[in-house]
């Protein structure tokens, strides 16, 4: 997988839980391509490496609040264990405990989601002090605030591949035709 699909998938799992960007433990596990569990194994048997604001705790209430609102997250209805959620900090501390050439491709791709987030904002925030002042922001300005909404927001994940293949097979003559689908 490629950096820019890399970080659109990153940018899909980030929520807002009291306020704070984060991405829950499940889909921490499903980045790194491992399981939930060696996630909470990580935590657990590194305390130190996580001081509070590092991890939250989900509630019940938070539960079943990114349960129903956000989709991929349906399952955890009926699950038992308690959901942590990684803040950025603690995104950065699990992978110096994670280490593989797949966990320091997605800790990339997080430092770099967060950093394009927060350039946004920062930005957003500049022309909205402008624009309390009575300052209109210039065209470039307008220009690179679109270009860093379009990269966060944009859907980069290409198509795969899609093949189908029609045979007819008449005893004596076949026929068949093929089509191919897809986004370079």
């Amino acid at each position: 997988m490629g950096q820019k699909e890399d970080i659109a998938k990153t940018e899909n799992k980030i929520i807002v839980i009291r306020d704070k960007q984060v991405i829950l433990d499940r889909d921490v596990a499903e980045l790194y391509g491992v399981e939930t569990r060696r996630i909470n194994e990580a935590l657990k048997n590194n305390p130190d490496k996580f001081p509070d604001g590092y991890v939250i705790e989900l509630t019940n209430s938070e539960k079943e609040y990114v349960v129903e609102n956000f989709d991929h997250l349906k399952n955890m209805k009926y699950s038992h264990a308690t959901t942590k959620a990684f803040t950025e900090k603690g995104l950065y501390m699990l992978a110096t405990i994670l280490k593989s050439p797949l966990a320091t491709e997605v800790t990339i791709a997080i430092i770099e989601t967060f950093s394009k987030v927060r350039e946004v904002s920062r930005a957003i925030a500049k022309v909205n002090d402008d624009a309390e002042k009575g300052i209109m922001p210039k065209e470039e300005e307008q220009g690179k605030i679109q270009n860093l909404m379009g990269e966060v927001l944009a859907d980069n994940l290409p198509l795969k591949m899609r093949k189908m293949a029609f045979s007819l097979n008449l005893g004596f003559l076949k026929v068949s035709v093929e089509t191919t689908r897809g986004k370079d």
